[in-house]
């Protein structure tokens, strides 16, 4: 399984309206290259886990996870209806594709200090 973030989707969320009401906001690719990779970790960061999971890092989630997987690095070893599954069980969210779009939205927030 790969976890594909992409910063640019939309979904309604109160990021938006956050931005709308920002006074300044960095260029986008003052925040990241148009061709960088962001680490998983650094998208599903401590203060994400600890407010929104049962664990202290993405790491951490993904080792107790139902699978052979030690670390985010191995994550592709996570079968898909399993990682929903303990998703929902581990988390204030209800699958993946809400978390993940969850941790999308602090990662924004957090890199244009809104």
């Amino acid at each position: 399984m790969v976890l594909v973030i992409i910063v640019c989707m939309v979904q309604e969320s109160d990021l938006a309206e956050a931005a709308a009401e920002a006074d300044d906001l960095p260029h986008p690719h003052d925040v990241v290259g148009k061709h960088e990779e962001i680490p998983i970790t650094d998208i599903f960061d401590e203060v994400f886990m600890q407010e929104f999971t049962d664990f202290d890092s993405f790491d951490e989630m993904v080792a107790a996870s139902p699978s052979d997987a030690s670390s985010s690095a191995e994550l592709e070893l996570v079968p898909d209806g399993t990682w929903d599954e303990f998703v929902a069980e581990a988390t204030t969210f209800e699958d993946e594709e809400e978390m993940v779009f969850a941790a999308r939205d602090h990662w924004v927030e957090t890199q244009l200090g809104l």
